[in-house]
């Protein structure tokens, strides 16, 4: 049984074959620590047609996703798995960030919902979604990306899905600090010199240098790291 069942509601399916189905993601799968589904949300639609959308009450621009459809789809994976949690994916969200991808590890089965056209039948947000995530201050067509990039982000800390366990305790933003510059193979290359610490052998001397450098780097692009 795999470590964390993610389940993918989305109007459009398609967008999501390829983040799920390469590298890391689909290693983890077939080791059985991360198990995905994908629910084609018109499965669940409304009449001969399948209808998932609806003209908005009070008149604007736009389609709202309805709340029958995406009711049926929860219900029906909710008779089949304990779910954790229940996500809707939205700019209105809470901004999505290490520290929440550390916690949303923890649980063994979550729903994400991926909002299209204008969003979703606002009833859903307050009876159903159990948190709400944004992963930035942007706009983008649905949230078959932010589900990709949740799942990406939240698989990789399960252990066993990196081949070196320790390499995502030492990511960015695991402890407060951007990662320090890495470098490799060759020492040399157009002049340009591997820092000559990183070929000391010194195991406290590199640290402690990459640590400096982390600081280095956070100060300089998310100073707002330091001061939290």
């Amino acid at each position: 049984m795999a470590t964390i069942h993610f389940h993918i509601i989305s109007a459009v399916p398609d967008l999501l074959a390829s983040p799920i189905s390469h590298s890391i993601l689909q290693r983890a799968q077939d080791k059985g620590l991360v198990a995905v589904s994908i629910y084609n949300l018109h499965d669940y639609g409304i009449g001969k047609h399948k209808q998932i959308d609806d003209y908005q009450y009070g008149g604007g621009a736009g389609m709202v996703m309805m709340v029958e459809p995406l009711y049926n789809c929860i219900e029906e994976i909710r008779s089949k798995h304990s779910i954790d949690e229940v996500i809707f994916l939205t700019p209105d969200g809470k901004q999505f960030d290490q520290k929440t991808a550390n916690t949303l590890s923890l649980s063994k089965s979550i729903i994400l919902i991926c909002g299209h056209y204008k969003g979703i039948d606002h009833r859903v947000r307050d009876h159903i979604v159990t948190s709400e995530i944004s992963v930035g201050d942007f706009v983008l067509s649905g949230g078959e990306l932010p589900a990709a990039i949740i799942v990406d982000a939240t698989a990789r800390l399960i252990p066993g899905v990196l081949n070196n366990e320790t390499s995502a305790l030492t990511d960015s933003y695991q402890d407060d600090l951007l990662a320090p510059p890495v470098y490799t193979r060759p020492e040399v290359f157009n002049d340009w010199s591997v820092p000559p610490i990183l070929l000391s052998g010194h195991d406290a001397k590199i640290e402690h240098w990459r640590q400096e450098k982390a600081i280095e780097n956070t100060k300089k692009n998310r100073p707002r790291l330091l001061n939290d």
